[in-house]
């Protein structure tokens, strides 16, 4: 498994990926695969280890950054 990291941090180093997006993402994804994986929220916070209030506001707030991303594109532009 470590080669396989590696080799993904390097392709994002050379992506120009910084450090807070791709901890971003990765915590995005992997919560995920675990939500589909278990299907119950409660379930879900206990194998990751991590409160369902926690998990609860992470799970919404990934909800609402596609919103403030393209917020923030078009205030750029």
């Amino acid at each position: 498994m470590r080669t396989r990291l590696e080799a993904l941090i390097d392709e994002m180093l050379d992506g120009h990926i910084l450090l807070d997006e791709a901890l971003g993402e990765f915590e995005r994804l992997y919560i995920q695969k675990a939500l589909h994986r278990h299907k119950h929220l409660s379930k879900t916070a206990k194998i990751l280890g991590i409160h369902r209030n926690t998990l609860s506001k992470r799970v919404a707030s990934y909800q609402k950054a596609p919103v403030a991303m393209v917020k923030a594109k078009r205030a750029g532009q």
